[in-house]
């Protein structure tokens, strides 16, 4: 395994901590990276995208989503069981266990929507752009209508 050490970048740049943070993890091998529960992510349109989680046999109560500095967090977990519900299990294929799944998100992506049905959990993201940051079309004047900025000579 290869680690790149990018201590030499950080001295020629400012604010890119969250990019090179990023690097690491995704450079970490697969075999750490947890596997439960399994997920979908498609584009859905230009801007649109929508993360598909399998998670059944847990309701909605049991299922937190949360959205913070570009880092969208799913969480699950099971309430412990009382000795009064104690079941035996002769086989146990369903994984019910708690989970913590976390997804980069790019700037300007916001989570719309959230849907639990038939044991998919559906999240609904979309990357708005805010107007400042999109192109605009600058006018180009030609010479007759630019106006010249006189200076005064100085002796």
């Amino acid at each position: 395994m290869r680690h790149v050490d990018y201590s030499p970048l950080f001295r020629s740049t400012v604010g890119f901590d969250r990019l090179f943070n990023m690097l690491d993890t995704l450079a970490q091998p697969e075999g750490n990276a947890p596997s439960y529960p399994p997920y979908n992510i498609e584009r859905t349109g230009e801007n649109a995208y929508r993360i598909t989680m399998a998670v059944a046999g847990f309701s909605q109560d049991d299922l937190t989503i949360e959205a913070r500095s570009n880092v969208l967090t799913v969480a699950g977990g099971k309430p412990e069981e009382t000795d009064q519900e104690k079941r035996e299990f002769l086989h146990r294929g369903i994984a019910s266990r708690a989970f913590e799944r976390r997804f980069q998100l790019a700037d300007y992506v916001e989570v719309k929507a959230a849907e639990l049905k038939n044991g998919l959990l559906h999240i609904d993201l979309e990357r708005e752009i805010p107007e400042a940051m999109k192109p605009r079309k600058i006018d180009i004047k030609n010479g007759k209508d630019a106006r010249q900025i006189e200076a005064k000579s100085v002796n």
